[in-house]
């Protein structure tokens, strides 16, 4: 996340309103940053209450940096299938499945969201990625019966609800919140046609609602009047880390094996080829990855990412991700960290320094309980 005012990188459609009028929180002053290759509100209130509102109560975000692509064609399902790491064609009828697409040599070039409707097929794309992904998989159209079909992010976006007590704030606006994780379905509210999607998250329920234009200022207003906590980018990305989710272009990078990620939940081992296929079955077979993406809980001050770590005394790994939580009138720190086999196998505290203050940091083998 970064304060870059580059014309090139537009305001989301709920950041542009807030730039005539005030958003419906009340806070006239709103600082915008770029985010996933868009501007959006970096915060709304004091930290610890953006913090304390996704960790333990309702939180409503911008999501409009999202990019929605529907995939059309008679080969759809085939073609798909062939390019990118999880299932599609065993998709139930409204889910959805986290995808790693991958070049010839099983490299990630990014990631991106599936989700199904009867026989349509939909891709979610981050802004940051989705010129990059969008050329990526239409070079792979050859002889099929296939079309990437954008939809126009100045005639929908999509806003997030987050934490524990969603569902309620979902409930009070007359919403169904889809039960299972990675399913959604469409709804009409208040003339608007919307489409509720339950995603991933390891500490609290993740929703993301996608609306029409015409309807984003209402449905925002209401979810602040549901009991939703208005929060920005910051703590957005914090939780993010506290969750051990990784990003792409922060904690995974072109150079990265799926495996190296450590996100199984990315891969589908009996689907059939896919590009990039062989070289994710021979590292499951043959062998494993010499290093993994995994998730610290930081004992000293709060480290950058780049940081080294080290254990006894030689080199590691290196931080990706850190931030650091004011909540229950305490403060924690975690990381995200792309670590050597070995540091796992010795399952011992690693060090690091930041500035000239040192600091230890624990492996964790679950998302912490906050």
């Amino acid at each position: 996340m970064t304060e870059n005012l580059a014309v090139t990188v537009l305001p989301t459609p709920l950041a542009a309103q807030s730039l005539a009028t005030p958003f419906a929180s009340g806070h006239n002053a709103i600082r915008l940053v770029e985010f996933h290759g868009a501007m959006t509100p970096h915060g709304f209130d004091a930290p610890a209450n953006e913090i304390a509102a996704l960790a333990t109560a309702a939180a409503a975000h911008d999501l409009g940096w999202m990019r929605r692509v529907t995939v059309r064609g008679e080969d759809r399902f085939r073609w798909l299938s062939g390019m990118v790491t999880n299932t599609v064609n065993d998709l139930p009828e409204n889910g959805g499945a986290w995808n790693l697409v991958l070049n010839a040599q099983g490299r990630i070039q990014g990631d991106l969201t599936i989700w199904r409707e009867g026989d349509g097929l939909d891709l979610v794309i981050a802004a940051d990625q989705y010129e990059k992904l969008t050329s990526h998989l239409d070079h792979f159209i050859i002889m099929d019966d296939v079309e990437l079909v954008a939809h126009d992010p100045a005639a929908e976006s999509t806003i997030g609800l987050t934490g524990p007590q969603a569902r309620d704030v979902l409930a009070r606006m007359g919403l169904p919140a889809p039960t299972e994780p990675m399913t959604w379905q469409r709804v009409e509210w208040n003339g608007h046609d919307l489409r509720i999607y339950h995603d991933f998250g390891t500490l609290a329920d993740h929703f993301k609602i996608g609306t029409p234009i015409a309807g984003l200022t209402l449905l925002w207003r209401a979810l602040s009047t549901a009991g939703a906590t208005p929060v920005g980018a910051a703590a957005l990305e914090a939780f993010r880390v506290a969750e051990g989710i990784p990003s792409y272009g922060i904690d995974i990078a072109e150079r990265d094996l799926p495996q190296e990620t450590s996100q199984t939940r990315a891969l589908h081992f009996n689907k059939g080829c896919y590009l990039g296929q062989e070289i994710v079955e021979r590292i499951r077979s043959r062998g494993n990855v010499h290093r993994h993406l995994r998730q610290l809980e930081l004992d000293g001050p709060l480290a950058k990412a780049g940081t080294e770590l080290f254990l006894d005394g030689a080199p590691i790994g290196s931080i990706t991700s850190v931030t650091e939580l004011p909540l229950n009138g305490a403060t924690r720190r975690f990381a995200l960290a792309m670590v050597r086999s070995e540091a796992e196998v010795k399952n011992q505290p690693l060090t690091y320094v930041a500035g000239s203050v040192a600091g230890t940091a624990k492996i964790l083998d679950k998302p912490p309980a906050l």
